[in-house]
């Protein structure tokens, strides 16, 4: 009896199976969300407790010694929170960081899963940092001076934009191939990029107070914080396959002489 050809349709009229694509498993939503109160933590393990702290503290005893050493004549302003605050914003550029990335793309979770929610544990731990620093220059104002102090409206938005570019930053360098350098590269430039919006002689009409009032001033940084957060979600949702391009692209094939 003849063997039958291997490329014979079957009864069915369809092709064999061997011809057939092999389509990846798809990941059920249900099945990561049934498992997001034991991911709670894994998220308290990785999420960098230490720098965090240390750089919501170091701001904050700045301001408060320097607080302690000046007299009520001379009270702190709204710039020494810009200054205290900037080691908070390095801080949070080493939080949305995804370890061990290539490995989590194996796993029913989604992989911006870790770094969003080490971004939700930051958040409190940040504001409190701002509303103790506001608080402390509150402190240093006399209680009958003259004149109203200066808006604080401008300066949160000014703070939570900074804290929107440091977390936009690193969330693109967590998918660059400097994935492994982390913060150490997103807190840099997020301060180069608040040097540039502060001292920019074009710009800083816009996201400084002087020269911008502090209406337009608001606006402004609010306007970047959406634009930051826009990016980062876009940034995180990346499924990072620059290197698996590169190792299945096929070589180039070379033209004779």
């Amino acid at each position: 009896m003849a063997p039958q050809p291997p490329n014979i349709l079957n009864a069915g009229h369809t092709p064999p199976a061997q011809s057939q694509p092999v389509r990846p498993a798809q990941r059920s939503r249900l099945s990561w969300l049934r498992v997001l109160p034991l991911l709670a933590r894994p998220l308290t393990q990785t999420m960098p407790w230490a720098t965090l702290l240390a750089g919501c503290l170091a701001g904050t005893v700045y301001l408060a010694i320097l607080a302690s050493l000046t007299s009520n004549s001379q009270p702190l302003d709204q710039g020494n929170v810009r200054l205290a605050f900037l080691p908070a914003v390095a801080a949070l550029a080493f939080v949305p960081h995804a370890p061990f990335r290539p490995l989590t793309q194996t796993t029913p979770v989604p992989a911006w899963l870790s770094p969003v929610g080490h971004l939700l544990l930051a958040a409190p731990i940040v504001a409190v940092a701002c509303w103790v620093q506001l608080r402390i220059i509150a402190h240093t104002i006399p209680p009958h001076t003259i004149g109203h102090p200066p808006a604080i409206y401008p300066v949160i938005a000014q703070l939570t934009g900074w804290c929107a570019v440091a977390v936009a930053a690193a969330g693109c360098v967590d998918r660059s191939r400097y994935a492994d350098l982390g913060g150490a590269v997103a807190a840099p430039v997020s301060f180069a990029a608040i040097a540039l919006a502060w001292y920019a002689p074009i710009i800083n009409g816009f996201f400084a107070e002087p020269p911008g009032t502090p209406h337009g001033v608001t606006i402004a940084w609010y306007a970047v914080a959406t634009a930051a957060s826009a990016l980062t979600c876009v940034a995180m949702r990346d499924q990072w396959h620059r290197y698996s391009r590169r190792l299945h692209r096929p070589p180039a094939e070379h033209s004779p002489s």
